[in-house]
């Protein structure tokens, strides 16, 4: 499939439908003035972050978590530097998972030792330069589990940048027993990002949030539609299959 490049969205053409309501809610990001930095082709960053942060910390299962799984982007920061204050070790996918060692672990104890601020090590370009580079197999089994999204409903639907790669993570993850059935999976957007229940369609491999925190509430949305058992291999695109090595490693020892 091609990709199509154009200033309505990087990864555009994948999912036309997909495709305008991402286009609207960036639209209406900085329409409105929330959306802090650049909005297009990225998990926005919002006015409300930290609060949308602070409403996420008091789901049960963060505060006995010791490895917490959150995506690298700026919406995310207050949650990574949380997670690190309370001791809690950090895994964050590189960016797209598009190089060998695709994720980082970053030990709270270990930046501590070596004088290095959580404030700085929470950043994306602190995590990648202090952070240890690791493998998908050096991942452990994960107590809490945070993607970015671009659109989500009160019932768990969501949608990222239109990538694929929270989906493709998620189920590389899934596919290692790295998340358990009782991990929680969670987002964290404004509250002008939540969108009518059916204005996201998703498809067997998508992953459902079982919490949406917002800057003014955490949606508990009880979803019981069924995770992903691992990879949808024959979803997987040309491109990702080519830009992030270990999906070629991963597919003969699949599970049937």
């Amino acid at each position: 499939m091609e990709i199509v490049m154009t200033d309505r969205g990087r990864w555009a053409g994948r999912n036309p439908a997909k495709d305008e309501l991402r286009n609207a809610i960036w639209d209406q990001l900085v329409a409105d003035g929330v959306a802090i930095g650049p909005a297009r082709s990225h998990i926005p960053n919002f006015t409300g972050a930290d609060t949308a942060a602070w409403h996420m910390v008091q789901i049960p299962a963060w505060r006995t978590a010791k490895a917490v799984k959150v995506n690298p982007d700026s919406a995310q920061y207050s949650l990574r530097l949380r997670a690190l204050y309370e001791g809690k070790t950090l895994y964050c996918p590189v960016p797209e998972l598009v190089q060998k060692a695709p994720y980082v672990r970053i030990d709270p104890d270990q930046l501590r030792d070596k004088g290095i601020s959580y404030e700085l090590a929470a950043s994306h370009q602190g995590y990648m330069h202090y952070g240890e580079r690791i493998e998908f197999t050096d991942i452990p089994e994960l107590d809490f589990c945070v993607f970015g999204s671009v659109a989500v409903t009160r019932r768990g639907a969501r949608t990222g940048k239109g990538g694929g790669f929270a989906d493709l993570e998620a189920g590389v993850l899934n596919e290692l027993g790295r998340i358990r059935p009782d991990t929680p999976l969670v987002t964290s957007v404004h509250s002008s990002q939540i969108v009518p229940d059916g204005d996201i369609v998703m498809m067997d491999f998508d992953c459902w949030m079982d919490y949406v925190a917002t800057e003014t509430e955490l949606i508990a949305t009880t979803s019981t539609h069924p995770r992903p058992k691992g990879i949808s291999w024959d979803h997987v695109q040309p491109d990702q299959f080519d830009s992030i090595p270990f999906l070629r490693e991963l597919q003969p020892k699949a599970k049937p």
